[in-house]
């Protein structure tokens, strides 16, 4: 019974819509990265910038504690890199390094959705359907920063119902890395009326217990993700 009072969680924040947040004093090492990593992948900040760990925590009003962490995450996720002795800098992410990423992550979701659809429970299935119906509101009133909150929750879902936590570890542990630029898709137009119907596809799949279908949409859909993201930066950086 709890997860149908989840459900209704999900709902209410799904339908609720998200004002664009500022940054401002107090902000997260969560907030700091996203941040950052936005500037970096839609151009606002080049291969080659100088981050300062002074300047940042004067930007975010924050102490340099927080700013760290941040940088430590950002080296991580392969967007700064930082030697020894020497300010960090942004790195210049390469086709090839988004591609093999992207590769990986399509080939972790097909699993996750062959997985899902032959051992979600009845309630697992009535949650993802329930919030990839709710998010059609978030398609029609454009709400791009509410979508993608909507997006990471249902691949979760997702992920969770094939029931493997080394899989689970794995596939969130790529997608952390990819998560600047899986955001960066829901600016282009359009993005956010085509996902939904690439999530209505492995939905429907899961559903009806086909795991074979199911593991080629979610493949699909990934496959689609890539190119919108990787178009969206490279245009964005040449600007």
């Amino acid at each position: 019974m709890h997860l149908y009072a989840d459900v209704k969680k999900i709902e209410s924040r799904v339908n609720t819509p998200k004002k664009r947040e500022i940054v401002r004093t107090g902000t997260t090492v969560e907030q700091m990265v996203r941040a950052i990593a936005d500037m970096i992948v839609t151009g606002q900040m080049k291969p080659g910038d100088k981050l300062d760990e002074i300047s940042l925590a004067g930007r975010f009003e924050v102490s340099r504690t927080p700013v760290r962490e941040a940088l430590r995450e950002l080296c991580a996720m392969g967007l700064v890199d930082r030697q020894p002795n020497r300010s960090a800098e942004v790195t210049n992410v390469t086709g090839h390094y988004l591609s093999s990423m992207f590769e990986a992550m399509a080939e972790l979701e097909g699993i996750c959705a062959r997985l899902a659809a032959a051992r979600m429970t009845v309630d697992e299935r009535h949650a993802l359907e329930t919030m990839h119906r709710a998010s059609m509101r978030l398609v029609h009133s454009g709400n791009e920063e509410a979508y993608a909150a909507h997006n990471t929750e249902f691949h979760t879902l997702l992920y969770r119902g094939a029931h493997n936590d080394h899989i689970y570890d794995l596939v969130t542990q790529t997608r952390a890395r990819l998560a600047p630029f899986r955001r960066a898709q829901f600016r282009l137009p359009g993005r956010l009326g085509r996902s939904f119907e690439e999530h209505q596809a492995i939905v429907a799949a899961i559903l009806k217990g086909d795991a074979v279908t199911a593991g080629k949409a979610a493949y699909s859909h990934v496959s689609i993700v890539r190119d919108a993201s990787t178009v969206f930066a490279s245009e964005a950086k040449a600007v």
